[in-house]
């Protein structure tokens, strides 16, 4: 029975599956919050609406890509040239990609993910870009014909693993090393079937290699096996058959 107005909050309080006792029980019932126009606005800013977001972030990309099929997600620079070799080579890769029968997920920027773009939908694929709301983002590229935009990164790195069968990596920044590495330690913790996963550019990524092997195996902090969770190639057509022999459709 509701309380006749006036009276004093009672010392137990259940809204859904939250339970409030003595201080911490609110005024008023969840309906009367909701349907109430008046009142602070504080709370789109906290932390269970943010959850709401989140899980809407979720939602909105599994819709997006549930029925993409086979793809590769391919990451690089935001920064690379468009003259650049890197650039005609990420052009290359993501034509060569679509050929073989997958579709190319990128991060829907410039630069090299321009460039898979590009050549994914040149070729008449399906070129996914995953954004991220960033203050010096660009915006979605315009080779993009699948695009999501995210607020969270983790949301965009749960959808860049799970509905791709590999990766490859190009020269790139933070960004770029945060997902390989991100990818690396799920397939070495067995947290996602191991797909392959190929570093594109041999002389970029040798000093990367080298500290590997040199300094972090070498010190017992990872085992000589890691090595083999990804591959090197400076070939276009190297890459794409190991990235998609493994993948497999």
């Amino acid at each position: 029975m509701a309380n006749p107005e006036g009276a004093p909050a009672p010392e137990e309080q259940r809204l859904g599956p939250v339970l409030r006792r003595h201080d911490q029980v609110q005024p008023g019932t969840t309906d009367q919050r909701l349907l109430d126009s008046e009142g602070p606005s504080e709370w789109v800013h906290t932390d269970p609406w943010r959850v709401m977001r989140i899980q809407s972030e979720f939602v909105e990309g599994f819709g997006a890509l549930a029925e993409l099929g086979p793809a590769v997600s391919v990451f690089g620079s935001a920064r690379t040239p468009r003259e650049s070799t890197e650039y005609d080579a990420a052009v290359r890769i993501g034509a060569a990609l679509v050929k073989a029968g997958f579709a190319v997920i990128t991060g829907g920027g410039p630069g090299a993910m321009e460039a898979a773009n590009k050549g994914a939908a040149e070729a008449g694929g399906i070129s996914v870009g995953l954004g991220i709301e960033l203050p010096f983002e660009q915006g979605m590229n315009p080779y993009v014909n699948l695009g999501v935009d995210f607020r969270y990164f983790f949301v965009r790195k749960t959808c860049f693993v799970k509905y791709a069968r590999g990766f490859v990596v190009l020269p790139g920044g933070l960004g770029t090393l945060d997902e390989l590495f991100e990818a690396l330690t799920l397939v070495q913790t067995r947290k996602v079937t191991r797909f392959p996963i190929v570093l594109f550019g041999a002389a970029y990524w040798s000093g990367l290699i080298d500290w590997l092997r040199g300094t972090l195996i070498a010190q017992g902090k990872a085992s000589p096996h890691d090595l083999e969770l990804f591959h090197v190639s400076d070939d276009v057509e190297e890459a794409v058959a190991l990235v998609t022999k493994e993948a497999g459709i």
